[in-house]
C-alpha cells in the first residue's frame, strides 16, 4: 500500500491583500470624514457667525442647540447658555451672517413659554432700514409666559362664576326685574296699551287720556276767545287809527288849537302895543280905556274858543273815558 500524496488548495492566492485592505480602510475613513464634515457644513459650521447675547430672568425651557426664529425661520443657534454675575440667565446665540441683514438695532426679542410645547426664541423688527446689529451686541429677552397668568386669569373666572350665580338666584334684583317687566308687558295687553303698562292700569290711563280730552277743548275755547279778542282789537284799531277815526279828529282839533294860540298871540301882540301907547300918553286915559277894554273882550273871546276846543279834543280822544276791552 502506497502513501497518499497531501491535498493542496485549488484557490489562487489573493494578490496585495494587505494593500487591498488598508486602502478599503482609507476609503471608509474618507467617506467617514466627508459625512462628518457634510453634517458640520449643513449645520453652519463653517459658516462666517456673529454673536448674540440674550438676557433674560431664567433659561428655563431653552438648551443649547434651540432655534432663534424671526417670521417662523431660524436665523440663530444656541451655542451656551450660562448664568451672569447678577443672577440672570446668558443665552449665547450665534447667527449666520447671511441672515444678519434681518436683525437691526431696533429688534426685540422675546422668550415665549406656552401652555404646550417647549420656550421659544424669537425676534421682531419693525423697520429694516434701522441700522444692523452690532457685532456681540447684548439685547434683554422679553418674557411672554402664558402659564404666568393662568392663576390671575382663574381668580378672575371664578370672580365671574360668583357675579354670575348671584344674578341668577331667586332673590337676585334681575329676576326682580324680570318680574316687574312681566307685570307691565301683561298691563300692555289691557284696553289702553303702552299707556296703561306705563301708568299702572287702565283706570289711571284712562284719566290721562280725559284730562288731554278737556285740555284739548280748553284750547279749542281758547282759540275762539283768541279770535274774538283780535277782531275787537281790529275794530279798535280802524276807530282809533282809521280814516275819520279819533286820530283824525285830534289832529284837526290840534290844528284848530294851532289856530287859535296864533289868534291869541297876535292880540297878546296888540296888548302889548296898546299897553306902550298908554304907557306914552298918559293924557289921553278915557281913550286908552276903551281900546283896553276892546281888547280886554277880544282876548276874552279867544279864550272861550281856546276853552272849547280843549274840550272837543276832550271829546274826541278818550283820555278820561274807561278804555278798558271787555272779553265776551
Amino acid at each position: 500500500m502506497s502513501d497518499m500524496a497531501p491535498e493542496t488548495d485549488a484557490r489562487p492566492a489573493i494578490r496585495h491583500v494587505e494593500l487591498k485592505a488598508g486602502l478599503l480602510l482609507l476609503l471608509v475613513a474618507a467617506l467617514v470624514a466627508g459625512f462628518v464634515l457634510y453634517v458640520l457644513y449643513a449645520r453652519g459650521a463653517f459658516e462666517e457667525t456673529q454673536k448674540l447675547v440674550l438676557i433674560a430672568d431664567d433659561s428655563e425651557g431653552i438648551a443649547v442647540g434651540a432655534n432663534l426664529t424671526f417670521s417662523g425661520f431660524p436665523v440663530g443657534r444656541v451655542q451656551r447658555i450660562e448664568l451672569s454675575k447678577n443672577g440672570k440667565a446668558k443665552i449665547e446665540v450665534e447667527i449666520p451672517v447671511k441672515d444678519l441683514h434681518w436683525l437691526r438695532s431696533s429688534s426685540v426679542f422675546t422668550l415665549e413659554r406656552g401652555l404646550v410645547g417647549g420656550a421659544r426664541l424669537r425676534a421682531f423688527t419693525g423697520n429694516l432700514d434701522d441700522p444692523p446689529l452690532p457685532p456681540n451686541a447684548e439685547r434683554e429677552a422679553l418674557r411672554g409666559d402664558a402659564t404666568e397668568q393662568l392663576p390671575v386669569l382663574l381668580a378672575r373666572m371664578r370672580q365671574v362664576l360668583d357675579h354670575v350665580e348671584r344674578i341668577t338666584a331667586d332673590d337676585s334684583d334681575l329676576n326682580a326685574s324680570l318680574a316687574n317687566l312681566r307685570t307691565i308687558t301683561s298691563r300692555m295687553t289691557g284696553r289702553y296699551g303702552a299707556l296703561g303698562g306705563l301708568l299702572g292700569g287702565d283706570e289711571n290711563a284712562k284719566k290721562v287720556i280725559d284730562a288731554l280730552d278737556r285740555s284739548n277743548a280748553l284750547l279749542a275755547s281758547l282759540g275762539g276767545v283768541s279770535a274774538k279778542l283780535g277782531r275787537t282789537l281790529d275794530k279798535a284799531d280802524r276807530r282809533v287809527f282809521g280814516a275819520g277815526g279819533v286820530m283824525d279828529g285830534t289832529e284837526q282839533a290840534i290844528a284848530q288849537l294851532n289856530a287859535t294860540l296864533a289868534a291869541a298871540r297876535e292880540s297878546l301882540k296888540k296888548a302889548d302895543a296898546v299897553l306902550a301907547q298908554a304907557q306914552k300918553i298918559g293924557a289921553n286915559t278915557a281913550a286908552a280905556t276903551e281900546n283896553l277894554a276892546a281888547l280886554r273882550a277880544e282876548v276874552d273871546a279867544n279864550v272861550r274858543k281856546l276853552g272849547s276846543l280843549i274840550d272837543e279834543v276832550n271829546r274826541k280822544w278818550p283820555f278820561k273815558r274807561d278804555t278798558e276791552l271787555k272779553l265776551p
